[in-house]
């Protein structure tokens, strides 16, 4: 087997997937990871159709997903004194099953570290490649050398600034930022989630962790900002100047996020890249082909890459020329069709006028009894099954 030794940047889910499944087929993983240790918190996100859950199976993994499950009924969008103007069913929103961020990296994280070297709090600064393998140097470690480097590290991905150039080129900005925070579920949510909109934003509440604790997320429209991403005291000013004033619960979560541990805040954007590796570098995940939080796409899309980069590494005897080439031409009418579910998604989510908004909110308040109710999640469930994964435990060569 070629080129055995594999760094990943990234923790969070495709990182740990591809850990798994390159020490299954013989590769040696390391992760490094920026945040110092494992990130709780987080939004929930879904797995929906076979293709996900078939490599969740094969991992050992959805058992322990499933016992973690948000188990989240239906979404109610309510006005500012609190009465509920639509309800949107479950399914509309999660798919077959629905897990918080934090509580998957964990389950990912048990199931690789005992074959993993975990590097926390560090990050690459540089990458020197040769015919025979990569130089890594790191913020704080000692330089390393490995054979391939899989850049694994979100939206941002430093992995891709160092390799194909800045940001800019690649991720497309959808018009939104979304902060998000966990808060304790002072309205008394069962299994449900409260939302309020108005013009150009859009604040809710919902319960987590079998009712134990809350999510607070907030949406608000705006052009790309200047940002520095690790300002977390200016990130919050920018939400608190968003959403004083703005009715139904904002001024108390405004209060409850300057105490919450976990606070998030980025923009909402897709990644669109023509090719995803550059000679010993690939991409794998929202750093490649994000489709955007609005998608309910993002971590399946993450889990099928990463299972098909280390399949196609496999069966390509560690050969990167031929792997990287054939997991581009398995994953991009996949990774394109997922992407599809987040356009258009932006104006819906968060209207840019008050006659829209309360267009839809009554839409929504009619939807249940409309033909075509369950478009969106039909649709969804297609874009998830797309794709017919090979079995690269047969495919691949002996090591």
């Amino acid at each position: 087997m070629k080129n055995r030794t594999v760094l990943i940047s990234g923790s969070s889910v495709a990182g740990p997937a591809l850990a798994y499944w390159l020490h299954r087929h013989g590769f040696v993983p390391t992760i490094v990871e920026r945040a110092p240790a494992l990130r709780d918190g987080g939004y929930a996100v879904d797995f929906r159709g076979e293709a996900h859950l078939s490599v969740l199976r094969r991992m050992g993994v959805l058992d322990a997903i499933e016992r973690a499950r948000t188990g989240m009924g239906s979404m109610s969008y309510v006005n500012a004194a609190g009465k509920q103007q639509a309800r949107m069913p479950a399914d509309l929103f999660a798919g077959d099953v629905e897990i918080l961020r934090g509580d998957l990296g964990r389950i990912l994280y048990d199931a690789t570290k005992g074959f993993t070297e975990y590097v926390f709090g560090d990050s690459i600064t540089s990458l020197d490649e040769d015919a025979d393998g990569v130089d890594v140097t790191f913020e704080r470690g000692a330089p390393r050398r490995f054979d391939l480097v899989i850049g694994a590290d979100g939206l941002h991905s430093n992995t891709r600034r160092l390799t194909f150039g800045p940001e800019e080129r690649f991720v497309k900005h959808l018009g939104l930022y979304c902060a998000i925070f966990t808060t304790t579920n002072y309205l008394g949510l069962d299994h449900t989630g409260h939302a309020y909109r108005t013009a150009g934003r859009l604040v809710a509440l919902y319960s987590a962790r079998g009712n134990a604790e809350a999510r607070a997320v907030f949406y608000f429209a705006s052009p790309l900002m200047d940002l520095n991403r690790r300002d977390v005291a200016r990130q919050q000013e920018i939400l608190a100047e968003q959403f004083t004033g703005n009715g139904w619960q904002s001024e108390r979560l405004l209060r409850e996020m300057r105490r919450a541990p976990d606070f998030y805040f980025d923009s909402v954007g897709q990644v669109h890249m023509d090719t995803w590796s550059r000679g010993r570098v690939a991409l794998v995940g929202d750093a490649a082909y994000c489709p955007s939080s609005l998608s309910g796409m993002g971590s399946g899309l993450a889990l099928i890459g990463a299972y098909v980069l280390a399949g196609e590494l496999a069966a390509a005897g560690g050969d990167h020329r031929v792997a990287f080439a054939r997991y581009e031409r398995e994953m991009r009418e996949y990774a394109t069709g997922c992407q599809k579910m987040g356009d258009g998604v932006a104006k819906l989510m968060v209207p840019g006028s008050r006659l829209l908004a309360s267009f839809l909110n009554r839409y929504y308040k009619l939807m249940p009894y409309l033909p075509g109710k369950n478009m969106a999640a039909n649709m969804a469930r297609k874009a998830a099954e797309n794709i017919t994964l090979r079995d690269y435990e047969t495919l691949r060569r002996p090591a």
